[in-house]
């Protein structure tokens, strides 16, 4: 008996394991504060300098940011508190007011009301 509990434990240890391995190539997308084509050089510059993003694209139009990132390198929340920290904000990490104050005039949105989320 204690075998078999063995076994299924095993196998159920390993099923689980498989269910959350983490992506080479994981998809995301989310929306980032910005207004011009500064803003989309200094995002897309804070994203891919981030260890094992791939690749990056933000629009001004939607404010969306895609990316292509490795799991096992890094989590999602490591891209928004990169970008965050360069004073653009997210929905989940908001730029410090000492890095939203560092952005050039026209790159200042409105932090009360994001642009985002039309």
């Amino acid at each position: 008996m204690k075998k078999i509990l063995l076994i299924i434990g095993i196998l159920f240890i390993s099923i689980s394991t498989q269910a959350q391995e983490k992506k080479k190539n994981a998809r995301t997308s989310f929306e980032v504060n910005g207004v011009c084509e500064m803003c989309k050089d200094r995002i897309e510059k804070a994203t891919l300098k981030t260890k094992g993003v791939k690749f990056c694209s933000w629009s001004i139009e939607t404010h969306q940011l895609s990316v292509i990132y490795d799991q096992r390198k890094l989590d999602e929340l490591t891209i928004h508190k990169n970008i965050a920290a360069v004073g653009h904000d997210t929905k989940k990490v908001k730029a410090t007011d000492e890095a939203y104050n560092n952005l050039h005039h026209c790159c200042k949105y409105n932090r009360e009301k994001p642009e985002y989320g039309h």
